[in-house]
């Protein structure tokens, strides 16, 4: 294997292959990214196991290919490597061995390289009817809902995403059961069968990190692991077991008390209240909502106190008191595209739902704290 190419082309697909790569491999094989220059171009992979990504470099993006062949290149510096040479040219050859000489005008690097006939086999199928999506919209989609998945292993389905899809409603939903995050979108062509999956959270992160624009988004559903083609990225990831909990009950249809008010003046008025309490495990303000004003206070004993006041629209016989985290607040706000929101309540212990004025297709909810 020889050939040459643009450092920008060679390091843009390995930046986004290597976040397959887990940190707990414990198969050393793994730990390497496969390089395979065929006829038709260089197929780069990386896969730990659960997570495997593929990229392709077609033959007319590489310089010049002297010959084809394999080989593993370990990862944990070809990175650095290929970011620090000093030319916008890198030339690959594979030596005598497993080594393989990454050089550019006047740095050289032999690296040792391991055996590609040790690397697992992977099986990357893919379906004759895809569901598609366009890029901006799934990538708006996850960044919308991917928040609230779970950090905690004790219930593993909540550290994943959930993907409905019927027909042509494909609904997402992430909850680390005390805050949920819900989106639906409309699919130009409808899908064939039922779906309902969940997919590891941080997979669906890295998935999220590549798609930079609006090309299709290609899903390719199977029973324990779905796959992924964008551009010239194959994305395969491995499902959690399980069915997601049904949180079809979660969500009040019906509320007594409606706030309109501006996202950027309550985000603001938040994000001030909770300069006081960002010390604090759960970063609790208080919001006071009386006919048509609403006091956002926080306090720390050690500190002092704040209190913000917002005038907004509601039933003048509007009055509650209630907490929760601003954290959660502030990220479910930043979902949000529009500036004219509704605060949905119920009671003090109930959830408060947030919705825009305009746009049905997103709900955020966040359970209330108890402070007494």
């Amino acid at each position: 294997m020889k050939f040459t190419i643009e450092k920008n082309i060679i390091v843009e697909n390995l930046a986004n292959v290597v976040k397959a790569i887990s940190a707990k491999n414990i198969i050393p094989i793994l730990n390497g990214i496969k390089f395979e220059l065929e006829d038709d171009g260089l197929y780069l992979t990386a896969s730990d196991s659960e997570l495997t990504i593929r990229s392709f470099i077609p033959n007319e993006s590489i310089n010049k290919v002297d010959s084809t062949g394999s080989i593993i290149i370990q990862s944990k510096f070809i990175l650095d490597i290929l970011r620090k040479l000093p030319s916008d040219l890198v030339n690959f050859e594979l030596m005598d061995g497993l080594k393989i000489r990454i050089s550019s005008d006047n740095s050289q690097y032999d690296l040792n390289c391991l055996d590609p006939k040790e690397y697992p086999s992977l099986k990357l199928e893919e379906k004759d009817k895809p569901i598609i999506i366009k890029g901006e919209l799934f990538k708006g989609i996850i960044g919308q809902t991917s928040f609230a998945i779970s950090t905690q292993e004790l219930r593993p389905l909540l550290t994943g995403l959930n993907f409905k899809i019927v027909g042509d409603v494909f609904e997402c939903i992430a909850t680390d059961s005390y805050r949920l995050a819900k989106k639906v979108v409309s699919l130009d062509m409808p899908s064939e069968e039922d779906i309902n999956i969940v997919i590891p959270g941080k997979n669906i992160i890295e998935l999220d990190k590549i798609i930079v624009d609006d090309e299709p988004v290609e899903m390719h559903v199977f029973s324990n692991k779905i796959l992924f083609k964008y551009k010239n990225y194959i994305f395969q990831s491995n499902l959690l077991s399980g069915t997601y909990p049904n949180t079809t009950n979660l969500i009040p249809t019906d509320f007594s008390i409606i706030i309109n008010t501006k996202l950027s003046d309550y985000f603001s008025a938040i994000d001030r209240a909770a300069l006081l309490t960002q010390g604090k495990d759960k970063n609790i303000v208080k919001m006071k909502v009386k006919d048509n004003q609403m006091v956002i206070n926080s306090y720390a004993s050690e500190i002092g106190k704040v209190e913000e006041k917002l005038d907004i629209e509601t039933s003048n016989d509007a009055n509650i008191d209630i907490s929760f985290s601003a954290k959660y607040m502030l990220d479910a706000l930043k979902t949000m595209k529009d500036d004219d929101i509704l605060i949905l309540l119920n009671g003090e212990v109930k959830p408060i739902v947030i919705k825009s004025v305009t746009d049905e297709s997103l709900i955020q909810l966040i359970l209330p704290i108890k402070t007494y």
